[in-house]
Parts: C-alpha cells; structure tokens; sequence
C-alpha cells in the first residue's frame, strides 16, 4: 500500500481527521512491522482551548508546529503516550489524536490512545518523525475509504475545555473503538 502523502495531512485538520479512519498505521519495531487500521480519532487546532497549541509554541509543543505528516507525542498522567499527527500547515499548531486501532494480524491491545502507544511501542521517540516516509519507523498507509454513513461524529473524549466540540470521529459499531465509545452520534 501506498504512504500517505505531505498533501493528505496538509489539509484542514477536520477533515483529516475523518479521512483518517481506516488508513492504516504502520510501526517498524526490531524488524518487526506492528500493523492497525485507525477506527477512531480526534481533531485539536490552535484556536481551540482544549489543544496543547492553544497557548502557542513550546518545547513540548514543538513537533505539532512542524510540517503536516509529522509525529506529535506527548506523555501523560506520568505513564501513558498518545500519538497525534500534524496537519494543516508549517508553524500553525494543529494536530489528530489516533485514539483507537483494529489490529492486523493477531495485534490487540488497541482500544485507547495510552494502550494502543503502549502496544505499538510508541513514545517520545517517536516524536518529530515524519509519516511521510517509510525511512523512519511509524507512517500511515492508505487503505480505505470508509463511507459517510459508517462514520460518527461526537464530542470529544477525557478533556476539560471544548467538550461541545463534535471533533471526534470513529467507525460505527467496531469493537475496536476505545471505551467511550458510548456517546450521542
């Protein structure tokens, strides 16, 4: 399968966000290729209160103002990562949070931001990494186009700021969906 180019993730971060859902992320680890289709996904840009780009650019902000196609990661609650991916454009700190996977071939353990960073073996190394190139070890492949239909939009999950936002997108009735997957479509 193809990688997804500079072109899909510099675009609105809305729309990426939806778009992503049944791509395919992909993690090389000691020669080893952990594999998942995105089931879910949540959108954060700079204006929006909830985002760790809301107060503008710091050291630990610094990958979400790189180019679109770059790896954010941060590290939260002092055990669990999540991986986002920069969209829109260069020095505008916009990002998606992938918050659940449906593991290929035979990966579980998916179902959440933290657990699916912890099963992939995704931390703040991989922070800065470009997505656009398979020479790194993460990048996303297209895979699938899923239908209008088969896509919820809802609020967003575990935030405080912005929980009116409908920002969050996941495949209707996967079982892969983390565990607040239970809210108003």
């Amino acid at each position: 399968m193809a990688i997804l180019s500079r072109d899909f993730y510099a675009r609105d971060t809305l729309i990426v966000a939806r778009e992503l859902l049944g791509q395919v992320l992909c993690r090389s680890v000691r020669n080893i290729v952990l594999q998942g289709y995105i089931v879910e996904t949540e959108a954060y840009t700079q204006e929006d209160p909830a985002s760790h780009a809301f107060r503008g650019y710091t050291p630990r902000t610094e990958a979400m103002f790189q180019r679109p196609g770059t790896v954010y990661v941060y590290f939260i609650y002092g055990m669990y990562h999540c991986l986002n991916v920069v969209t829109d454009r260069e020095n505008y700190g916009s990002a998606v949070l992938v918050r659940a996977l449906e593991g290929l071939n035979g990966l579980s353990g998916t179902s959440g931001p933290g657990k699916l960073c912890r099963t992939m073996n995704i931390d703040l190394h991989c922070n800065g990494q470009d997505l656009t190139r398979r020479k790194g070890n993460i990048w996303i492949e297209r895979a699938a186009t899923i239908s209008p239909e088969s896509i919820v939009q809802t609020t967003r999950v575990g935030i405080r700021r912005a929980t009116n936002y409908p920002w969050r997108f996941y495949i209707r009735d996967n079982k892969f969906v983390s565990t607040f997957s239970v809210s108003r479509p």
